[in-house]
């Protein structure tokens, strides 16, 4: 899937570098077989796939009967999706959504059903053969000069349901949303945001597992690229030699590298950056093992930080500290952030977003970002297995930025990081 800092990766490997020197132009042209070529670092990486468990399908059942269970709750009467996170998290199927109908209802009586183009059912049975439910389940198909959209309501009826509430998974398109709502007058559409992440919020242990894997992962690819790190190179080199350092290890993943001025972009820029002696560097994202998600960021400096670049780190690192400690079953999402946003206001880069300019944290699991989010006013309780990233930072426009950004599972009694706090600025991995 193309994310943010995959898009601006490659806009940036893309482009021009006609600031350069002929020489410096010279030397970006004799890394461009980096993945041939890697650090000594990063090529003694090693495939890490073995260690990889997959979800098995008496998950995926136990998923559905969380479902239902939920529908009961939220008197919601069937659930529809299309291709995406939530229709692999609950059948296994992975599909790609065009402008042809294809759906998967979950009924919260009775087996699921789905709706498909026609010259695609053998494929899509395929599939559906090992999703919780497929031997039982029906699949209406239809030509192309048909109306899809009355088959849902069709197989609805076909389970005795002729009113009631259907919840839309939230990246189901418009045009097929408005289309079910048209073909389906005497149903309620709703959103089924309180099913798909009220199931998908909360972790299993082999979904923990998986997480763990990805970011012990990410922070040694991330180790070995430091270690690496020269002046002279580019941002989008450093990007490079990571993306091929998770082929390496089997898993894919990327990640963007922002540079001095660059770094006070959250997201960073597509403009071409060259590392110095003195440059700070800002490395942010991860990899996905399994299907499940990491998200790491490192800030750290070739050679001797500047004094305030240690004292904006030392508050970095305390803010995600105080979020981590806040983070509880039973406490608000909202009041997480506000531990961290307290360390920064205090500390004279405040008030509220001046230069700590997003939320500390976002949930993590299949998608990099997915509900519940730890930002300032959001009420939802924190339950033991949601995961987060914690991520403060301090951006200070036109100079520098430091994010430390570690992911967090909920225990029982309290948060768990699943990769150790960076410790400093010239030794970012010192505790891995």
């Amino acid at each position: 899937m193309l994310n943010r800092r995959r898009f601006l990766s490659a806009f940036a490997a893309a482009a021009a570098f006609p600031w350069l020197s002929s020489a410096a132009r010279a030397q970006e042209s004799a890394h461009e077989s980096s993945t041939t070529s890697l650090p000594p670092a990063l090529a003694a990486l090693k495939n890490r796939r073995h260690e990889a468990t997959p979800i098995t399908s008496a998950e995926r059942e136990q998923r559905f009967e969380h479902a239902r269970e939920l529908m009961g709750k939220e008197g919601i009467d069937a659930v529809v999706m299309i291709g995406g996170t939530s229709l692999v998290y609950f059948t296994g199927i992975r599909w790609w959504n065009s402008e042809r109908l294809f759906v998967c209802v979950i009924p919260r009586k009775g087996a699921p059903f789905y709706v498909s183009p026609a010259f695609e059912e053998d494929r899509a049975r395929e599939q559906i053969r090992s999703a919780p439910g497929g031997a039982e389940a029906r699949v209406y198909t239809w030509q192309e000069d048909e109306n899809p959209y009355v088959l849902v309501t069709r197989g609805l009826n076909d389970l005795g349901l002729t009113s009631g509430k259907i919840g839309i998974e939230e990246r189901v398109t418009f045009v097929f949303s408005d289309g079910i709502h048209k073909a389906a007058p005497g149903f309620e559409i709703v959103s089924a945001i309180p099913i798909t992440a009220g199931c998908r919020a909360v972790k299993s242990s082999a979904e923990l597992k998986l997480m763990q894997l990805a970011n012990d992962i990410t922070l040694s690819v991330y180790e070995a690229a430091w270690k690496s790190i020269h002046p002279g190179i580019t941002n989008a080199q450093v990007s490079e030699w990571i993306g091929a350092a998770y082929g390496l290890v089997g898993f894919p993943g990327d990640a963007s590298c922002q540079v001095d001025e660059y770094s006070a972009l959250p997201h960073g820029s597509i403009q071409p950056q060259m590392l110095k002696e003195g440059s700070i560097v800002l490395i942010d994202d991860g990899c996905n093992v399994d299907g499940y998600e990491s998200d790491i960021s490192r800030t750290f400096t070739i050679g001797k930080p500047t004094d305030k670049m240690k004292q904006v780190f030392d508050m970095v690192h305390r803010a995600q500290a105080a979020a981590l400690a806040a983070a509880k079953p039973g406490v608000a999402c909202g009041s997480v952030d506000a531990a961290a946003r307290k360390v920064i206001d205090d500390a004279g880069f405040g008030p509220n977003y001046a230069h700590f300019t997003h939320r500390v944290g976002h949930g993590i699991g299949m998608d990099g970002h997915e509900w519940p989010y730890l930002v300032r006013g959001n009420p939802q309780l924190l339950q033991a297995g949601m995961c987060f990233s914690d991520e403060p930072g301090i951006y200070i426009h036109g100079e520098f930025g430091v994010r430390l950004e570690d992911d967090i599972h909920i225990t029982e009694d309290g948060a768990k990081l699943f990769t150790p706090q960076s410790p400093s600025l010239e030794e970012p991995f010192a505790n891995a």
